[in-house]
């Protein structure tokens, strides 16, 4: 049985793990045969949508934890081993910053080789820059040499000057600019998130499915598990709205993060907009973020405390929560490294059938509202254009169905993430 060993420099309990990494590493433990596949040959041999079983391993970066935390995580590994997924992790180190993360490189370097040695796999898989250079530094210490699988997500050195945390001209972003380009002669196979990623990295495999050397490539999207998401019903909307107490009211909801490359000031904007548009309005704001960093937008624009709730919650319970809305708002600065964005978010709100107000310039985002009618795009950041959008959502009607539709042919984990991952490494192996 082939092995694969998934790097991520995140924590387990982190909302990414468990919606964009477990999810995923779940798809890759099928076996069987994905229906692409049966009728697509690989010009390496094969078909290429072959599926067979994969060992799958995975190394986390864990916050310092206590007594108590190494219980549960005792219990998460044992619940993960019965999933036939082996988990191991390594402390994070976030004080000085530089310095932390290289010292993260070293030790996930060794611990990378090490577990190699004992398991010897035929893939190390790198969600994004950092694990990368983990995989690449250890792979040149090992005799038998796995491929190496970057995971790109992102420009990450991009994100960075753009999110106002490096300048441009910085050692650090060109230091990270010239690592970026030895992982891309090091890897085997890559994964981008947009058809926008991949025009500018690699634009020859659009039509083959491989780059000039002859790598596979596939764009995979930010997927999430629609059989979660049918616990979005009428039943669980009449249910949250009535313990949230606003059955008679106008939901806008937003859902993420704020500031960086998210934008705060034009979110709240977008919501003082929706209240002057529908007096019995509300504000649903499910942020992993501090209240503080929204709530005084929203108390200038004149939006009062009994009007919003701003909380933090479980994954697990974002479908109950999305389903009390009626239109979602997704805003980020449109830059050169949101080119290769794919919100989670904007899955998240298709699959519970809500229509999306976005910005144009994030990845795949225009083209996917546009071409399926499933929400508008702000014209602008002005008063006009927030209600111009409002006006359209209001002209598509009730398009609940067409959302999730969309979200069934374009964000479903298992007929979109899990077919295109098991194609790419029967490509790779």
């Amino acid at each position: 049985m082939p092995k694969t060993l998934y790097i991520c420099y995140f924590g387990m309990r982190e909302p990414l793990v468990q919606t964009q990494v477990l999810p995923y590493l779940r798809e890759l433990r099928k076996s069987g045969q994905s229906e692409k596949g049966k009728e697509e040959k690989s010009e390496r041999g094969g078909e290429a949508g072959a599926v067979f079983p994969i060992g799958v391993f995975l190394l986390t970066f864990e916050p310092a934890w206590g007594e108590a935390d190494k219980a549960a995580f005792a219990a998460i590994r044992d619940e993960l081993a019965r999933e036939g997924i082996e988990w191991e992790w390594l402390p994070y180190h976030k004080r000085f910053s530089a310095l932390a993360t290289a010292w993260d490189i070293l030790r996930g370097t060794v611990r990378v080789w090490r577990m190699h040695r004992r398991t010897a796999f035929d893939v190390l898989h790198c969600r994004v820059h950092v694990p990368a250079v983990m995989a690449a530094a250890a792979r040149k210490f090992m005799r038998r040499k796995p491929k190496v699988l970057f995971d790109i997500r992102g420009f990450f050195p991009e994100e960075f000057v753009d999110g106002g945390l490096w300048p441009e001209d910085g050692i650090l972003f060109r230091t990270a600019k010239r690592v970026e380009r030895w992982l891309m002669k090091e890897a085997d196979g890559f994964v981008v998130l947009t058809e926008k990623a991949r025009e500018i990295l690699f634009p020859e495999s659009k039509d083959t499915g491989f780059d000039a050397q002859g790598r596979p490539i596939e764009v995979i999207p930010c997927c999430v598990d629609l059989q979660r998401f049918a616990e979005a019903t009428p039943e669980s909307r009449a249910e949250m709205r009535a313990k949230l107490g606003i059955e008679d009211r106008k939901v806008l909801v937003y859902v993420g993060s704020f500031g960086g490359w998210y934008l705060t000031k034009e979110t709240a904007d977008m919501f003082a907009a929706f209240f002057r548009r529908y007096p019995n309005a509300f504000a649903l704001i499910l942020t992993q973020g501090k209240p503080e960093m929204i709530e005084p937008h929203l108390r200038e624009r004149g939006i009062s405390p009994e009007d919003y709730l701003i909380t933090k919650i479980p994954s697990t319970e974002m479908p109950r929560y999305l389903s009390a809305a009626d239109v979602a708002v997704s805003f980020a600065k449109p830059s050169y490294s949101k080119k290769s964005s794919s919100p989670t978010k904007n899955a998240e709100y298709l699959a519970c059938g809500l229509p999306i107000i976005a910005n144009p310039g994030v990845g795949d985002v225009e083209e996917m509202i546009v071409e399926n009618l499933v929400g508008t795009l702000l014209p602008d950041f002005s008063r006009d254009g927030y209600s111009a959008a409002l006006e359209e959502i209001e002209r598509l009607g009730d398009i609940a169905d067409k959302c999730r539709e969309t979200a069934r042919r374009e964000f479903d984990l298992e007929t979109v993430a899990g077919e295109k991952y098991r194609r790419l490494y029967s490509r790779l192996l």
